[in-house]
């Protein structure tokens, strides 16, 4: 019985990609720059939708697996989840958004305070990354050697 089960989840990643490649296949049969490059606005578009039910389902499923296996830990949930937007905030709040180099028509300065802050949480990932490997190393050697 559990075989046949209705899986929504496989249902809904095989819909997203038929529309995904419906939209290259489309792009590239007419031309991502036609149109004064309406394609690749749509395309854009979809990238970011498809990013926003990503996240949502990482935290639903996360939630919902979390409230039937250990209730409190949605507590660890939501602090973690305002963690990471204290500092998406504080990234938006300390970029300064400074024109574009080396273009004749700038854009928007919301559009230029967003770009620079998509960059500056880039950078401070990866840095973050990069300090958890190294410390993740240091503490196995560490332990490697005691043991």
């Amino acid at each position: 019985m559990d075989k046949k089960r209705f899986n929504i989840f496989k249902w809904i990643m095989l819909a997203m990609i038929i529309v995904s490649v419906a939209i290259l296949v489309l792009g590239f049969a007419i031309g991502f720059e036609a149109n004064d490059g309406k394609f690749t606005d749509i395309l854009l578009n979809w990238a970011y939708a498809v990013l926003v039910i990503a996240v949502l389902a990482w935290v639903l499923v996360g939630a919902i697996v979390a409230l039937k296996n250990n209730p409190k830990s949605l507590v660890k949930i939501g602090i973690g989840l305002v963690a990471i937007a204290a500092v998406v905030f504080l990234v938006y709040i300390m970029s300064p958004g400074a024109p574009a180099m080396n273009m004749t028509k700038q854009l928007e300065q919301s559009v230029l305070k967003l770009t620079d802050t998509i960059l500056n949480l880039c950078y401070f990932t990866g840095g973050i990354a990069i300090l958890s490997i190294i410390a993740g190393e240091i503490v196995m050697a560490i332990r490697n050697k005691k043991a």
